[in-house]
């Protein structure tokens, strides 16, 4: 597979990256951390001090909106320079790489490529809704890259075997630009019970999507977020918004049992199945699977053009 795509991906959640914290992250082959400025915006940088080579995140402290080395005092701005090294006649002009931050949604989102970004990831407004209950956070990781974690839900056939639809939905992908949008239908048995409703998928480059389930018992928005660790290896971070029932709100708990229930198995299934499978650029596809083809024309964007 190609390296990593070009892209925002999100890789925390604004309530896990605290004022005054440093919090170690690992993703796209790199040792990361996480902190907050002086302004209190989020910075992503690379987590090692480039005086001694010491891991920022692994006793580090925040002084004054700055990351503080744990081995020898050296500190780093939120833009990565050095402001201050002990004992130094002048600063050292030297500084830690990283990326460009944004944050909403209640998500901290990086940009991952060779330039400034020149789109961005648009607002997620269940995130911040009343309407919708506290979010089902599912976090799981496997041995694939991350386009065939996308390619998921174009893959119709799949759609059958592993959650139980009847027949293959009849999906259309709808690129634009960076962004792609996939409507569908879902119709399967939850409890003894027929389940019909329509789902909308929104895509923002190759590490956040968004699907809108709609129907009469259960409706959600499910938060996609997809981020390569390394070159073998993906994480898929889930993020479950049940909408309450508008006359009886109370249920919305329950509603998050039973699609916890449900989903969560299904998920880890296809995990075990990541976990095993290969990349396959030239698969057989039967007349209706017709989604993978089309999703890899747009995913082709995001790579290098040599790739």
């Amino acid at each position: 597979m190609p390296p990593v795509p070009h892209g925002w991906y999100a890789v925390l959640r604004s309530g896990e990256l605290r004022p005054g914290k440093v919090v170690s992250l690992h993703y796209f082959g790199r040792a990361l951390i996480a902190f907050r400025g002086a302004d209190g915006r989020a910075a992503v940088r690379d987590a090692h001090c480039p005086h001694y080579g010491a891991h920022l995140g692994a006793g580090g402290k925040v002084v004054g909106g700055t990351v503080e080395c744990p081995f020898h005092g050296w500190r780093f701005g939120a833009d990565g320079r050095c402001t201050h090294a002990p004992f130094a006649v002048r600063t050292p002009k030297v500084s830690l790489g990283g990326f460009p931050v944004r944050e909403h949604s209640g998500l901290v989102f990086v940009y991952y490529g060779p330039a400034a970004p020149s789109w961005e990831v648009p607002d997620i407004p269940e995130t911040a809704s009343g309407d919708f209950a506290t979010p089902i956070d599912d976090v799981c990781r496997a041995r694939i890259h991350i386009q065939e974690m996308r390619e998921n839900i174009v893959d119709e056939s799949h759609f059958h075997f592993i959650h139980g639809q009847s027949e293959p939905p009849v999906q259309e992908l709808r690129p634009d630009g960076p962004f792609a949008e996939v409507r569908g239908r879902i119709h399967r048995r939850v409890l003894g019970r027929d389940i019909n409703n329509t789902f909308d998928v929104f895509m923002y480059g190759p590490g956040v999507m968004v699907v809108r389930v709609l129907g009469p018992v259960l409706s959600l928005t499910a938060v996609a977020l997809t981020t390569p660790i390394d070159d073998r290896t993906s994480e898929m971070r889930m993020l479950y918004y049940v909408r309450k029932p508008a006359r009886l709100p109370f249920l919305a708990p329950v509603f998050k049992l039973v699609f916890r229930a449900e989903a969560l198995r299904e998920v880890r299934e296809e995990v075990r199945i990541w976990d095993h499978k290969i990349h396959q650029p030239r698969p057989v596809l039967l007349p209706h699977e017709k989604g993978i083809r089309a999703l890899r024309r747009w995913y082709a964007q995001f790579y290098p053009a040599d790739a």
